[in-house]
């Protein structure tokens, strides 16, 4: 067995672990041998999926807490949590995200600042409350969710790619001063990825149909994709990688046509 390619012993925290791409991340890890710790807000969905996962995984502890980690005491609650069980942090997924899209002028500066608090202030907040526990561990891994709308204009709405834009520069800064502790912290930016969030915009034909156009390998991605570039930079495999932003975009950033 290599390795280099296996994840045993290894624990990682996976937020907004519920659906989408953290449940496939979640997924994933677990199939490379790692316990899981999934973080969601909505409890009863939380404890069906790692329900289902720990038959899937007999092998893996899976775990979950509730808890919407834009609220700052409820990020204090899960820290204390995985402090009362005693087993560290090798690893950090970062997935909590969500949006208001609407025109700039539109917005109400709540909306902005939601946005923004949800985005940006709680992975910065959730990295610097892991970061004992990953110094700890001797190589600690960090891998951020950002997407493509943090490196070019998409139709997601200004607040957003603001926010997604700060994700990469924090997967840059970090990665540098936290390299000599040991600590790596690289991202994913996704395109169009089939999931609750998207599910609504890809039931329009024509709106589907343009995002098609606009992807040169003719179709929209799969949550277990994401997973799977977000599973590789937290193997070992990956141990010179980091400040890095991998686009799992199906080649939507580099078609210039």
């Amino acid at each position: 067995m290599n390795v280099r390619w296996r994840l045993d012993g290894k624990i990682a925290l996976v937020t907004g672990a519920s659906k989408g791409i953290g449940l496939a991340t979640v997924q994933e890890l677990a199939a490379f041998g790692a316990d899981v710790l999934m973080v969601a807000r909505d409890a009863e969905v939380l404890e069906a999926r790692r329900a289902e996962l720990e038959v899937a995984y007999p092998k893996q502890r899976v775990l979950a807490f509730a808890a919407d980690l834009a609220d700052a005491e409820q990020r204090l609650d899960l820290f204390d949590w995985i402090h009362d069980l005693g087993c560290g942090l090798d690893i950090v997924v970062n997935n909590v995200g969500g949006n208001v899209t609407r025109a700039t002028l539109d917005y109400a500066l709540d909306e902005v600042r939601q946005v923004f608090e949800l985005n940006v202030i709680t992975a910065f907040e959730v990295r610097r409350m892991a970061q004992p526990l990953l110094v700890r561990h001797g190589e600690g891994v960090i891998v951020n969710v950002g997407s493509v709308s943090g490196i070019t204009a998409v139709r997601t709405g200004s607040p957003y790619g603001m926010s997604k834009a700060a994700i990469t520069q924090l997967t840059r800064n970090l990665a540098i001063e936290w390299a000599g502790e040991g600590i790596r912290v690289n991202a994913v930016a996704p395109w169009y990825i089939r999931t609750q969030r998207t599910e609504a915009k890809l039931a329009n034909p024509d709106y589907l149909e343009e995002i098609i156009a606009h992807t040169p390998m003719g179709r929209v991605g799969e949550p277990e994709e994401v997973a799977a570039v977000i599973a590789f930079l937290c193997l070992p495999a990956s141990s010179y990688v980091t400040g890095e932003t991998i686009a799992v975009d199906g080649g939507f950033l580099r078609d210039g046509f």
